[in-house]
């Protein structure tokens, strides 16, 4: 392959913490990232012992080798578009922002990892406030779930009005887009995400939801899907749709591993493909 063909082929970026149990983090970036033929790279920023079961405990980095991961990476590669996941806390997030403001990694995916799936924090509470000044300013999308949206926000989401008023208030902080997560609504039969670009257009993005347990990862997973299709040109609503389809399949076509919250199945095909 010729060096040009080389810098052409589509890379990502995963800056994030590892999943030692491999269903979420920056694992679950990596499967997906692959899965979209999208040659993925990683910013290492914490590292978690972590299962089905929970987060046991967990790591950060110091912020001295962040800096030359992303010294490495921008040395060699041709990164075209990059996501954040867990980022620990507010040292961390200062560091990561200051490495992007530097280097130019493409349109970047904000997926604010607050907390694992069985409730552990993956990032400090002080580090909310990081977070919303100087990261969402960065981001082309930003992904939250409802406790997350609800966090950087201020409101209590109960309703459909309540996420369309959230999504308004990120995009305020900065963020080009804004997909607010349904997710952990109450409605048993759908989940429904909402949706605001930064031409103003706003839709609803709504799929059945299936009875299990296996859903560790959702987050990551979506965030590198929409990232991964960024990388490779896609537009940003096409790169939205695209990342809920492959989620979706991702649970309907379900794999059982672990005794916990088990993981998404990254060898799902999306059917309209």
């Amino acid at each position: 392959m010729t060096e040009q063909m080389t810098s052409q082929f589509p890379q990502a970026l995963s800056i994030a913490g590892s999943d030692s149990g491999g269903g979420a983090g920056m694992q679950a970036d990596l499967k997906t990232i692959q899965e979209r033929h999208v040659f993925a790279t990683t910013v290492l920023v914490a590292i978690t012992a972590q299962n089905t079961l929970g987060v046991q405990d967990f790591m950060a980095l110091p912020t001295k080798i962040i800096d030359e991961q992303f010294v490495s990476l921008d040395a060699d590669l041709a990164i075209k578009a990059c996501k954040t996941g867990m980022l620990a806390d507010t040292i961390r997030v200062h560091n990561v922002v200051e490495n992007l403001t530097r280097y130019d990694f493409g349109p970047l995916t904000v997926d604010p990892v607050m907390i694992a799936k069985g409730g552990a924090p993956l990032l400090a509470e002080d580090a909310i406030a990081t977070v919303k000044k100087e990261l969402i300013p960065l981001a082309t999308i930003v992904t939250p779930n409802l406790p997350e949206a609800e966090a950087l926000t201020g409101l209590t989401i109960k309703n459909d009005a309540d996420m369309q008023r959230a999504g308004q208030q990120l995009q305020a902080m900065g963020a080009k887009n804004v997909m607010v997560k349904g997710g952990h609504e109450a409605d048993p039969t759908t989940a429904s995400d909402f949706v605001l670009l930064e031409n103003g257009r706003s839709f609803w993005l709504r799929s059945p939801r299936f009875d299990t347990h296996n859903t560790h990862g959702t987050g990551d997973t979506l965030s590198a899907c929409i990232t991964a299709e960024l990388a490779k040109g896609s537009d940003i609503e096409t790169a939205i749709r695209t990342g809920k389809a492959y989620v979706s399949a991702t649970i309907a076509q379900g794999i059982k591993v672990g005794h916990g919250h088990g993981p998404l199945n990254h060898w799902a095909v999306v059917s309209e493909e």
